[in-house]
């Protein structure tokens, strides 16, 4: 078979016409004529019924080329001729195919030196054209080939740059040297003598845009620069913007945050003369307050947990949500199966981290992550990175019994059980009514069998009303400066006030859960303190305080290994126990979870006072048995204290003076002075304050003296009683014995009534003798 229609060759463009050939011939014989009469160009007009020529082009070239002409080949004896007859020009006369082709490729000619240069080189050493004939031909045949130089110039082989001139020159000067989208490598590699003054002069103006960017750029940011021993004058630029009154500009209230951490790294060197540290950390608490929204007094006491760097970190950090995660239920499917089905349904995911064996962190989905079939069946549950550690510290086992005293909504109490294996009892507690329905919800559509449901008061129904278990896990409710990203409400809606009553109520919830674990748990014993918060208040001082209050724990290793940072011994001049480096805290700048603090304790011994009211009787040989029934428990007025001894780690008897009594001295001393330090920070004089009171108790100390005495002279309210019974007795029997003499004296006014008249005769008869 022959060669495919596609596979042949271009083949020569088609044969020039007649009329196109005697045109050439007709100007080669008047090119000669113009030589003859004394070297004059001309230009041989094309007459009106012939057609426009294609432009015509010569190529010089070695001996073994060819040589082109308007499409023709010609060899051998033609191809001289044409040589002879045309001068040939150093460069080829672009034709418009050319033309096109070089715009493709963004290819331009070196710029020539100057115009009247090439105006004078063009026509030679010979006499110029007509102008009459010049104005007749300029728009006549734009695309000819210029006529050549005189015949000197041809004798001695000499060209000129200027001979051969581009048609399209005159409407289009050639300006610039590069196109705009042309690469610098391309460039570079054009750069020749002609075209280099303009290249220069294109990078010089480029550099003078760019350093007038910027220097704007500079101004408009009002940044210095960090030259060696200048001191930025931060609290000038502070009062010129206090006294302006206006709403400060946060691009320049972020600069000056800045310039201040750097002056606090380097104080000696950058710090202004008469301003101290104290100064510069004021103005930055200042501008954190203003350029973050926090109020002055959870700033300071956030402040306060790291260095200024550091600080201005964590704030940074509490401004940027925390990464989507889901927990997978591996009571229904694994994590592989879990990622494969989302990622078909194009999710962007990958694992938590190592330190996890359940998480997935999702970076973007094209469905919601909450009405995917997987999440409806119960595959996984929406739940932060953070609320994996307190459930991991726990490490519960199969056939356990645990509590979960603040469960709501169901994320830990659910990984809870699936650990379990949906083995033993979870208990799981809610003060609010309204949450333990999210909790329910969760519980069926993740398959959890083995959780029971309540709704208690955690303070007081634990372990009145059951106890015993295993292992107590304790989420406490909290300020929640740990979830500052969740939540930016936190910034202004904690006052002081919180910051004493929620850690009062935690103390309280923790001392409740350890009272409910059973220390005599074989498997357990352990009780799992957590909060979403940071400050020392919510964390470190109330496992000091419950330390304090319950020497039958200890503080033991929480088994999250190396992620996270160790808890605080000493805050500002407190000092703690030496294992609270066991507990682990978590932090949003430091490990891109939320804020969290977790502390595993182990419970050694029975709680001291424990008592029948308390749900457990404790027999000298240290055996719990459980009451009948409480009602039977609280009939008894007299309390059964369990005197069983508390042993320590190396199994001593701890004595009951290591509780330690009371001294109500000391105590009235400290809560006198703290008195008076509230009274002086709300800028009321405490002697005052305390004298009125003092007159008052006084005054009211003599009032009941008064009242005392008084009522010693006067009968008691029984006596007046009594005397009044005894006299109504009394009257009730004179009555009666009147009543009687009146009846009397009444029948013997009747019988004398009754009596004859003899009678009365008789009588006077009597006193007559007498």
């Amino acid at each position: 078979m022959g060669v495919g229609r596609r596979m042949k060759k271009q083949g020569p463009p088609p044969p020039l016409d007649e009329a196109t050939i005697s045109l050439i011939k007709k100007r080669k014989a008047a090119e000669a004529g113009a030589k003859a009469d004394g070297g004059k160009k001309r230009r041989k007009a094309v007459a009106e019924s012939e057609p426009e020529p294609e432009p015509e082009t010569q190529k010089v070239k070695t001996k073994g080329d060819k040589t082109k002409s308007n499409g023709v080949t010609v060899n051998g004896k033609n191809g001289k001729e044409q040589k002879s007859a045309v001068v040939a020009t150093p460069k080829k006369t672009p034709t418009k195919a050319e033309k096109s082709k070089k715009s493709a490729k963004k290819v331009s000619e070196p710029e020539p030196a100057s115009e009247d240069d090439d105006d004078d080189e063009s026509w030679g050493s010979g006499s110029a054209p007509d102008l009459d004939e010049l104005m007749q031909d300029e728009f006549g045949d734009l695309d000819d080939v210029s006529d050549t130089s005189g015949g000197s110039d041809v004798a001695d082989g000499k060209f000129d740059e200027g001979s051969v001139f581009d048609s399209e020159e005159e409407d289009h000067p050639r300006e610039k040297m590069f196109s705009d989208d042309e690469d610098e490598s391309d460039a570079e590699e054009k750069l020749t003598a002609a075209n280099i003054e303009g290249l220069s002069r294109k990078l010089d103006e480029q550099r003078q845009m760019e350093e007038e960017e910027a220097r704007q750029e500079m101004q408009d940011s009002a940044l210095q620069t960090n030259i060696a021993g200048e001191r930025p004058d931060i609290f000038g630029d502070a009062d010129t913007a206090a006294k302006a009154g206006i709403a400060p500009n946060m691009q320049l209230l972020r600069t000056r945050i800045t310039d201040t951490l750097r002056v606090l790294g380097d104080l000696a060197t950058l710090g202004q003369p008469g301003q101290s540290r104290a100064d510069y950390m004021q103005l930055l608490l200042d501008d954190i307050c203003t350029y973050y929204g926090y109020t002055p007094y959870l700033a300071e006491k956030l402040m306060s947990l790291f260095t200024p760097m550091e600080a201005f970190a964590f704030f940074e950090a509490n401004e940027i949500p925390r990464p989507v995660v889901i927990r997978t239920n591996t009571l229904r499917t694994n994590r592989r199966t879990l990622a494969q089905a989302l990622i078909n349904r194009g999710v962007v995911l990958q694992p938590v981290g190592k330190w996890s064996k359940v998480g997935l962190q999702v970076f973007e989905s094209a469905v919601p992550l909450g009405a995917t079939p997987e999440y409806l069946a119960g595959h996984y549950i929406l739940q932060a990175a953070s609320s994996f550690l307190p459930v991991m510290a726990l490490a519960p086992q199969e056939n356990e019994r645990v509590l979960d005293m603040a469960s709501a909504p169901g994320g830990k109490t659910t990984y809870i059980s699936a650990l379990m294996r949906n083995t033993g009892i979870v208990v799981a507690n809610d003060a609010s009514k309204a949450r333990t329905k999210g909790l329910i919800g969760n519980i069926h559509r993740l398959g959890c069998k083995n959780t029971i449901v309540c709704n208690y008061n955690a303070q007081e129904a634990f372990p009145k009303i059951l106890g015993g278990f295993d292992r107590v896990l304790l989420d406490a409710p909290c300020t929640g400066t740990g979830v500052i990203s969740k939540d930016p409400s936190v910034k202004t809606n904690k006052t002081e006030r919180d910051f004493l009553a929620i850690p009062h109520l935690q103390r309280q919830l923790l001392l409740a859960a350890i009272d409910s674990t059973d220390h005599h748990s074989k498997t357990g014993g352990y009780i799992v303190y957590s909060t979403c918060s940071v400050t020392v208040e919510e964390n470190e001082q109330v496992v000091q305080y419950v330390l304090r209050k319950r020497p039958n724990v200890k503080i033991v290793d929480t088994g999250l290994g190396s992620f996270g940072s160790e808890g605080f011994t000493s805050y500002m001049g407190k000092k703690f126990d030496e294992k609270m480096t066991l507990t682990r805290r978590y932090f949003p700048h430091r490990e891109n979870v939320d804020g969290f603090f977790v502390c595993k304790l182990k419970k050694t011994g029975p709680s001291p006072g424990a008592s029948k009211k308390n749900g457990v009787v404790a027999d000298e040989t240290g055996d719990t048995k459980s009451n009948k029934s409480a009602s039977e428990a609280g009939d008894n007025d007299a309390e059964i204290i369990d005197k069983t001894p508390i042993m320590d780690e190396n199994g001593n008897a701890i004595g009951e003076d290591a509780f330690g009594p009371f001294e109500e001295e000391e105590d009235a001393e400290i809560i006198a002075r703290a008195e008076r330090n509230r009274l002086r920070r709300k800028g009321i004089n405490p002697k005052a304050v305390l004298e009125k009171a003092r007159k008052d108790g006084n005054k009211a100390k003599k009032q009941d003296s008064t009242s005392d005495s008084a009522s010693e002279k006067e009968p008691s309210i029984e006596e007046q009683g009594t005397e009044k019974k005894k006299g109504s007795k009394k009257e009730k029997k004179s009555t009666e014995a009147q009543e009687e003499k009146s009846a009397v004296d009444a029948t013997a006014a009747a019988a004398a009534a009754s009596s004859s008249p003899s009678s009365t005769k008789s009588k006077k008869t009597k006193k007559s003798k007498k």
